[in-house]
């Protein structure tokens, strides 16, 4: 029996095309890549389809004559509590295909954002100020296990010589690295403008799970490479390139499952990167099988080590959840020199939207727990934190660091700074931006000089910010913040927030 399918006209946006502004050039026909525009012979003018939309705004953006204007649907269903929209459209598409919802970047739900609940400290009269323009101020950091105590001695020229040996360390000009995003989940312009930003910035791109293309091994000493469990481009050539070498176990947008690039995305170049045909799908399983304990995550990161000839720090990314804190100790323990937390704000290529919207804690609540659970026991200098999963501005940076980062990794910030308009679509491989696509069309919109100037510029706008708010706290050295939290206040949390944040309420 034929019949419509109860969802088709139940879609979220609704293009609006003003006729007398339209001039029918056919720009949003040629720049929308999931044909909501088409040009119609009949009637020798450009129509559309509002269903196709995804609310990327690109056809927006480049109207020439500003004749168009993406809306989100007026029409809705009757008002319940219950059930949202969102609820009954995801049962009626469920209902017709008998498959699982995909959701690409982070989750959009309406949870607590803390980050937006705390307010910083500012000096006054006996504590004055500092002005970041007229005295200099310290941003550089450094990624590694620490010491608990050095030795120095007089070298032969009577200057001090540090006599204690130290593990490896990353030094970064600004306590932001670019986050995990795979080679393959976006595409090679990507992966080179994050290669270059970093290192003319001075800190680190990580490669994410998707291996590195061999023309940007020379950016090494600027890339942190990635172990996950389906080891694609795992090889000792790849792991002694990097300066950094991440152990990827869990990631915010989607604790405790595997990964997923379709095979619509393995191009030649991202074939010989993961090292799988082209064409096929790139499965990373949900566990690593060769890690069911401690003492097996302990066995990796010490043969990761002797890869690397103990050069490169040794990271272990774990996805913010409930017993985020115990976790983190035994990583630590079991040797890794830094531990990454993520979010479950966090962004991703593709993950059931389920998982993405009900699964993990948010970075605030997980970033102060590890801290304190590893100063209550003694180790917090084993091992440096590096959060991520939902920062949005020097703010959250800097509000981070004084609930105990070292560090922040910054994904979804770094996309949107080269255009993306978070419509969620990645896993679809048509980004109409040109981000999460490996088209040859599609993927050319983005210009790799480009798109690393724009990172290179945010990245410096934010830490002109941070040396602001730091002088205007009254300290001169991002590391004096790490930790502090009585540059904190929150305002309208519940005394069981406050306590897992360790912050008091403004006003105290």
């Amino acid at each position: 029996m034929l019949f419509q399918p109860i969802n088709k006209n139940y879609h979220e946006f609704h293009i609006d095309r003003d006729k007398d502004l339209c001039i029918n050039c056919q720009v949003c026909v040629r720049q929308c890549s999931y044909e909501a525009h088409y040009w119609d012979k009949a009637r020798n003018k450009v129509m559309h389809d509002s269903s196709k939309c995804i609310g990327c705004h690109r056809c927006e953006a480049l109207c020439p004559t500003a004749a168009l204007h993406i809306r989100k649907k007026p029409s809705d269903f009757r008002g319940n509590a219950s059930w949202r929209p969102v609820f009954i459209e995801n049962i009626y598409k469920q209902a017709d295909t008998g498959g699982v919802l995909l959701a690409g970047m982070g989750s959009p739900v309406d949870i607590p954002i803390y980050w937006d609940r705390m307010l910083l400290d500012a000096s006054q009269v006996t504590n004055p100020s500092i002005d970041p323009l007229r005295e200099p101020m310290e941003l550089d950091t450094y990624l590694g296990a620490k010491p608990s105590r050095i030795e120095v001695t007089q070298g032969t020229d009577g200057k001090p010589k540090l006599k204690t040996r130290t593990t490896p360390q990353l030094k970064l000009k600004y306590p932001i690295l670019f986050s995990a995003m795979s080679f393959g989940s976006i595409n090679f312009n990507l992966h080179r403008a994050m290669a270059r930003a970093a290192t003319e910035l001075g800190t680190y791109y990580n490669t994410g799970e998707g291996g590195l293309h061999k023309s940007l091994y020379k950016y090494g000493a600027n890339t942190i490479v990635q172990v996950a469990s389906g080891r694609f481009g795992v090889h000792k050539d790849y792991l002694q390139a990097g300066a950094g070498i991440e152990i990827k176990v869990g990631q915010g947008a989607k604790p405790g499952i595997g990964g997923h690039l379709p095979g619509e995305k393995i191009n030649d170049k991202v074939s010989e990167t993961r090292m799988v045909p082209i064409g096929s799908d790139a499965i990373s399983p949900a566990p690593h099988h060769d890690i069911y304990s401690i003492e097996d995550l302990l066995q990796l990161i010490f043969a990761l080590k002797e890869a690397s000839e103990y050069k490169a720090p040794v990271s272990v990314k774990i996805a913010a959840v409930h017993n985020v804190a115990a976790i983190a100790s035994g990583v630590v323990r079991a040797g890794a020199d830094i531990v990454a937390i993520d979010g479950m704000r966090g962004g991703t290529g593709a993950a059931p939207a389920m998982t993405r919207d009900n699964v993990g804690i948010p970075i605030e609540l997980a970033l102060a727990s590890v801290d304190q659970r590893l100063r209550d026991e003694g180790i917090r200098n084993q091992a440096s934190i590096i959060a991520g999963g939902g920062i949005r501005c020097s703010a959250d940076v800097i509000k981070a660091i004084a609930l105990g980062a070292d560090a922040v990794y910054m994904g979804t910030g770094t996309l949107i700074a080269v255009g993306c308009t978070l419509c969620g679509r990645c896993y679809t491989g048509k980004c109409p931006w040109g981000i999460a696509t490996n088209d040859p069309k599609l993927s050319r919109r983005q210009n790799p000089d480009i798109a690393a100037k724009k990172m290179v510029n945010l990245v410096r706008a934010w830490g002109h910010e941070i040396e602001e708010m730091l002088g205007g706290m009254g300290l001169n050295s991002i590391e004096s913040l790490r930790g502090n939290r009585d540059k904190l206040r929150a305002v309208g949390l519940s005394d069981t927030e406050m306590d897992i944040l360790g912050v008091k309420h403004a006003g105290r």
